[in-house]
């Protein structure tokens, strides 16, 4: 089982390299969204580059890079901290993509898709306190930083076997905001403007 387990971890680094956001943006002929906007290569930042429609699909993408090597390790009967691994493998794909320079995003969908097999009740908390801190604030880095902050007290009221795993997401995907925490406490970090940016 460990072997399983080694090898779903690769696969799952593996997976999460595969950068959504410069495949679809190279798709809509749209700037490289690793050197324009926020310089993020995620959902957030496309939507600022390319509109509704190509974020969503980068969203979908991201999400679904967490949510198949976890899902499937679950079903092959891997046990919960070596889910946590698997999905921590898949998040650290996304932040260093192999295949695109070890350039990537913050990892927050691909580690929202690999919480999603814990269960839709889980994913339900953390969209819906996503989505209120957004409206709130329109600042899509805090959204994701007080979400994954809450995230293992969620999953303690729904699972609390996979306590442990989520934590170790939400700390690396806190981890991965740390600029943006500093802008936060300076009061210079961008507010989300939900309107298409004309190419550079």
């Amino acid at each position: 089982m460990i072997a399983t387990a080694v090898l779903m971890t690769l696969l799952a680094y593996l997976m999460g390299s595969v950068s959504s956001a410069v495949i679809v943006c190279r798709l809509f002929a749209l700037p490289d969204p690793r050197q324009h906007g926020s310089g993020n290569p995620g959902a957030t930042n496309v939507l600022r580059l390319g509109g509704k429609g190509a974020a969503a699909m980068v969203l979908v993408s991201d999400v679904l890079k967490g949510t198949i090597p976890v899902w499937t390790s679950y079903f092959l009967g891997i046990e919960a901290i070596w889910l946590g691994v698997i999905a921590i493998a898949a998040c650290l794909g996304h932040i260093f993509p192999i295949f695109f320079h070890f350039r990537g995003g913050k990892g927050v969908a691909t580690a929202f898709g690999a919480m999603l097999p814990i269960g839709l009740s889980l994913a339900g908390l953390q969209i819906l306190t996503w989505l209120l801190l957004v409206i709130l604030t329109r600042l899509s880095s805090l959204a994701a930083i007080l979400t994954a902050g809450l995230s293992p007290l969620f999953t303690w009221f729904i699972k609390p076997a996979y306590v442990i795993p989520v934590a170790m997401l939400s700390l690396l995907i806190i981890i991965r905001h740390k600029d943006n925490l500093r802008r936060l406490w300076n009061g210079t970090e961008p507010k989300m403007k939900f309107r298409r940016s004309k190419p550079q």
